[in-house]
């Protein structure tokens, strides 16, 4: 892992990226919210991850709020960070940038890629986590050992893009060990929990940042047809239920076009997952919640979207001549 950046660095870094808001503003804009893990994990962890998601480095997101990030997530302790894509904007510039902030995660990283990155370039961001120490899993399973305790991270490549595969993904998995997954897109958890996974942690949403009378769950959830918005969907505890498994979709730490947030919902957000606790065993921020009825994206809409991945990284190679 390369070295966490100086503070001279960090100053060059919040001026590159633009105006630093208000110190005494930027802890009231997280949320740092702790859960329980699923139940399957009880008796065989005992485990701290933490969950981020949605960084966005760039313009967009003031480099203190990174740093703050940053400093919520090493301040819980995780054994382990999982992390669940965009972690940019439309655009390359900050890739140095995006290796500090990684950089300066105290415990292993682990991420998945979003939209965002296949458009601003999946090779370049990839480079850019790895140069940071981060594992990448695109479409791939890795056992992790922490403090003496194994846990499977199963991760998707990004769904939204369309390169998420989950038969690739999770062949080979051991059903006796524990395992979480990771998946930008949040819909995906349906399919790795039928392969055994019994938490999946999500992205992309940024929980529609707008969160007063349900807007998120219009704007997001109607509207675009995701059926998980933000929080706890499904069941951690699946005994006597349909639900085979649990998703978390994390509100994220930054964002791609407009900043603002609007809601207690909405705050940026560190979430903490206690592996190993049963559901119930402390107090929760948030209850688990039935998902909206959502809809899958069309032929039409996948190959379009496939269409401006192709359309961006001919940008780019045009713009190298």
């Amino acid at each position: 892992m390369v070295s966490s950046p100086e503070p001279t660095e960090i100053g060059a870094l919040v001026r590159t990226l633009g105006r630093w808001p208000r110190k005494r503003d930027v802890g009231r804009q997280f949320r740092v919210r702790r859960f329980a893990g699923p139940r399957q994990h009880v008796g065989a962890l005992d485990l701290r991850v933490a969950h981020l998601t949605d960084l966005h480095v760039g313009r967009v997101t003031p480099m203190e709020v990174q740093i703050e990030a940053v400093r919520l997530t090493n301040a819980a302790q995780p054994d382990a960070v999982l992390i669940t894509g965009d972690f940019v904007c439309h655009s390359q510039m900050h890739l140095d940038a995006l290796t500090h902030v990684v950089a300066s995660l105290h415990a292993p990283v682990f991420a998945v890629l979003g939209n965002h990155d296949y458009w601003s370039g999946d090779r370049e961001v990839r480079w850019a986590l790895r140069r940071a120490g981060a594992e990448v899993l695109d479409n791939a399973w890795t056992t992790i050992t922490l403090r003496g305790q194994r846990l499977q991270v199963v991760g998707l490549d990004d769904a939204y893009t369309g390169h998420a595969d989950w038969r690739k993904a999770c062949k080979g998995l051991r059903a006796a060990r524990p395992t979480v997954g990771l998946s930008h897109i949040a819909e995906e958890a349906d399919a790795l929990w039928a392969q055994g996974v019994p938490l999946v942690l999500s992205g992309h949403t940024h929980a529609g940042q707008v969160t007063l009378a349900r807007l998120h769950e219009l704007a997001v959830g109607r509207i675009a047809g995701h059926k998980y918005v933000h929080g706890l969907y499904g069941r951690r505890d699946p005994r006597g239920t349909e639900a085979p498994g649990a998703v978390y979709v994390g509100a994220g730490i930054g964002a791609a076009v407009v900043p603002l947030r609007v809601g207690e919902r909405s705050k940026r957000e560190v979430t903490i997952f206690e592996l190993g606790y049963a559901p119930g065993a402390f107090e929760e921020p948030l209850g688990e919640q039935e998902p909206l009825a959502g809809r899958r994206p069309s032929e039409r809409v996948r190959r379009r979207r496939a269409v401006a991945v192709e359309r961006k990284r001919r940008r780019r190679v045009g713009r190298r001549r």
